[in-house]
């Protein structure tokens, strides 16, 4: 278990992380949303006590990262694949750490097993592709059997074969029981593996919530409903909880709050014949987006050829 409770992190006027309060429970997946700039790197790197907080506190499993004995075996850390010597093979940098935790050459074996490393394994890490060095970095990661797992970007640079065994591996850790804290900026992957949310935004905590009620919150499903006799239908529908927009004078309206099912038979009811019926149910993504839009602190912006052609 993660636990932060007013986790503050000033450089010198800004400020990366604002009294944050939130806690990555065991069992679950977990998932750190936010723009660049939000402070997700380092709150993590203040997890594992490599960035020391300004004021307030995180701890893992009940202590400080660095008050555990043996930390590898508590929390297993992916912050950057590429922090090895590049001179060294995967193995020998696996069992560097691994003779630092009293850990047997078994686990060495099997973690470069687990992470598909068994061909490469004796080449040297520089050498490596990205996609290799983020499954090194795992394999360090799951060195100690830890309870807690916190990964930053797992999935960058894997390839298509490499998504899949890393989404199969993290629900895989937490059907185990262990606490397993993903970052990422690839919204569809976390839909589809992530059980609750944390977001941030300028350093501040915007929700911790679960992926179903933040799409919910977001709009959930919208129906879209085509009608000649739209302002009857509007009537029809009204009720507590349901909101139906459209612009004056067009056939088309969205309902949110009723199921395409439950305004198909209503209309029906009612002799009010529909030309389209469809339910387009808000995304992760366009989610994670509105909630985040006034906390972007990095914005980009059109090319001078794109303006060109909007103003010509």
């Amino acid at each position: 278990m993660i636990e932060a409770h007013q986790l503050t992190k000033r450089y010198g006027e800004k400020t990366a992380v604002d009294g944050l309060d939130f806690t990555v429970r065991p069992g679950t997946v977990t998932g750190f949303l936010g723009p660049n700039g939000a402070g997700k790197s380092t709150t993590m790197r203040m997890i594992v006590g490599l960035d020391a907080p300004t004021s307030g506190t995180v701890l893992v499993n009940g202590r400080r990262y660095a008050g555990h004995r043996a930390p590898l075996q508590e929390v297993g850390a992916l912050l950057e694949a590429k922090s090895i010597h590049p001179g060294r093979s995967a193995f020998n940098h696996l069992m560097a750490l691994a003779h630092t935790h009293g850990i047997p050459r078994s686990r060495v074996d099997e973690v470069i097993g687990l992470t598909g490393l068994q061909s490469v394994a004796k080449r040297r890490a520089g050498a490596f592709s990205l996609g290799m060095g983020q499954r090194l970095g795992i394999a360090a990661a799951l060195l100690g059997d830890p309870a807690t797992v916190m990964l930053d970007e797992p999935v960058n640079g894997l390839d298509p074969e490499g998504v899949l065994w890393i989404r199969n591996l993290l629900t895989g850790l937490a059907e185990e029981g262990r606490t397993v804290f993903v970052s990422s900026h690839l919204m569809s992957e976390v839909a589809l593996v992530a059980d609750h949310l944390i977001v941030v935004g300028r350093g501040r905590l915007l929700a911790d919530t679960t992926v179903q009620e933040l799409v919910r919150q977001a709009g959930g499903d919208v129906v879209k409903v085509a009608t000649a006799d739209p302002g009857r239908l509007r009537e029809v529908l009204a009720g507590p909880g349901v909101e139906i927009t459209g612009q004056a004078g067009s056939e088309e309206l969205l309902v949110t709050g009723l199921t395409a099912r439950t305004i198909g038979l209503t209309a029906a009811e009612h002799g009010i014949a529909l030309f389209e019926l469809a339910t387009r149910t808000v995304s992760l993504e366009e989610a994670f987006m509105d909630l985040t839009r006034d906390a972007v602190e990095y914005h980009g912006s059109t090319t001078g050829i794109e303006s060109q052609e909007r103003a010509a």
